[in-house]
């Protein structure tokens, strides 16, 4: 498993169009989601100020996870990443469920992120009906995605700039309030009062529990930057950067805008848990921004129509893996002549159609059943990372190959970072804010481990790519 093995990787079919710029700004865009602007508010108010340690604790994990997930990808760089890497280290039912598994949420995510977009250009423009707003969101994003990939990195490239101004300027605009040097925000919104008045901990230690476990979902995404990078000249250096760069972007997006909000405003504003507001839009009212939910939501419009761009690249790139691997139709790998997997995208909007549809029908109620499936996806795909991680590492220094991107302290922090994984889990069942969530996406898994299971057993698909089959390492 050695960087020469990246000209022979499933993705030997995709063009190299990315460019270090563009690779920048999508694990950027991978970490900033909408939850930051709007869904940061109710884990605020549930928790207080001591938000800003569940923010701080999930994004630790995250940093964990990376770490590892790079020491893979630099290895050997491939579209289907995590998938690829858990065919090899655990087992072909392995790599075939987390891959479907993934695809599934991120296709069912794109729905929502349409649905999203839709209504904030009906609230400005109600005339359209919001799904035809969706519509037209899908269609010029798959237009974008059928394109050279280059196309997908500008479009990156420029959605996630505008979120990280949005960020700079209100973490600039915040911390001027707190020094008592911005004029136009309210009394209450200035200084740190609002840190301690209630207490960091108002409701608990309890409630960081439950908080952090709503935390570790806002961070979903980042791990896209390493089916990206396949793409580019030089996937190894950019996997390095994006993996070491992690910390100060976690640091200061997410858990410098939580210390600016919980500055500001008290954690008990009704608001705050008010998703037609949102973290951003409270407070910048607050501070006097004229406009503030409408400029807030111009950015919510960006990072829905980045999510929804992501995750159609992302569920694109594993369909077309899956295919090459022969877990998908042998159809979802053909390529157009923009080096896009063009089948892969046409099928991957398939459930942001439906979500159209049921809005159009007034049903969109429907949809939350769906999205409750990928509710703890994310827990699953960085658990199956972390024990792909474990037993290729095993083999790697058993064969003496040589590793320079490394998971620090291995085994014992791969090992704390599996039990934390499994212990959250455990921990949503009982505690019972997310048990929904857990049954519907563990039901989702079962079905999908089921039909991996019997793909290994009846062979489906494999004849597609028989010289696979000699580069898969053994677990």
């Amino acid at each position: 498993m050695t960087q020469t093995h990246e000209s022979n990787s499933s993705s030997h079919d995709l063009k190299h169009g990315l460019k270090s710029r563009h690779l920048t700004m999508i694990s950027i865009a991978g970490v900033i989601g909408g939850s930051l602007f709007i869904g940061s508010g109710s884990v605020i108010y549930s928790a207080g100020p001591a938000a800003i340690l569940a923010y701080g604790l999930g994004g630790l994990l995250i940093l964990f996870i990376m770490r590892m997930l790079g020491e893979m990808a630099v290895l050997n760089p491939d579209s289907g990443s995590f998938s690829t890497y858990a065919d090899r280290a655990i087992g072909r039912w392995a790599g075939f469920t987390i891959g479907w598994l993934y695809w599934c949420s991120w296709a069912l995510l794109m729905g929502w992120e349409a649905y999203v977009a839709g209504k904030i250009l009906n609230s400005w423009f109600p005339l359209i009906p919001i799904w035809i707003y969706m519509l037209a969101v899908i269609t010029a994003l798959v237009l974008v995605n059928l394109q050279n990939v280059k196309n997908y990195g500008e479009f990156e490239f420029w959605f996630a700039l505008i979120k990280v101004i949005a960020i700079i300027i209100f973490l600039v605009i915040g911390s001027l309030a707190i020094l008592h040097v911005w004029p136009w925000a309210t009394p209450s919104a200035q200084g740190f009062t609002n840190l301690t008045s209630q207490g960091f901990m108002p409701n608990g230690f309890s409630s960081i529990i439950t908080a952090l476990l709503g935390v570790m979902f806002a961070y979903i995404g980042a791990e896209i930057v390493t089916v990206a990078a396949a793409e580019s000249d030089n996937p190894s250096r950019e996997i390095r950067k994006a993996s070491n760069s992690i910390v100060w972007r976690i640091m200061l997006f997410y858990v410098g805008s939580i210390f600016v909000t919980v500055c500001l405003i008290p954690h008990n504003d009704p608001l705050l848990k008010d998703a037609t507001w949102g973290t951003y839009s409270v407070t910048l009212t607050a501070l006097g921004i004229p406009e503030a939910r409408h400029i807030v939501n111009f950015v919510v419009l960006t990072s829905v129509c980045s999510c929804f761009n992501s995750a159609l690249y992302t569920c694109s790139r594993m369909l077309f893996s899956l295919s090459k691997r022969g877990d998908a139709p042998k159809s979802f790998g053909s390529i157009n002549s923009k080096g896009s997997p063009w089948m892969g995208v046409l099928v991957s909007c398939s459930f942001a159609v439906f979500a159209a549809i049921l809005t159009a029908t007034g049903s969109m109620d429907v949809y939350d059943i769906f999205m409750l499936a990928t509710g703890t996806a994310a827990l699953y795909v960085y658990l199956t990372i972390a024990c792909s991680q474990l037993r290729l590492r095993k083999k790697l220094e058993a064969e003496g190959q040589k590793i320079d991107f490394k998971m620090w302290l291995f085994p014992g922090l791969t090992y704390a970072v599996i039990f934390t994984i499994i212990g959250a889990i455990i921990v949503m069942l009982i505690e019972g804010t997310y048990f929904k969530e857990v049954i519907y996406t563990s039901g989702l898994a079962l079905f999908i481990v089921v039909l991996g299971l019997c793909a290994q057993k009846f062979n489906w698909g494999k004849e597609q790519q028989p010289e696979l089959d000699q580069e898969k390492i053994p677990g």
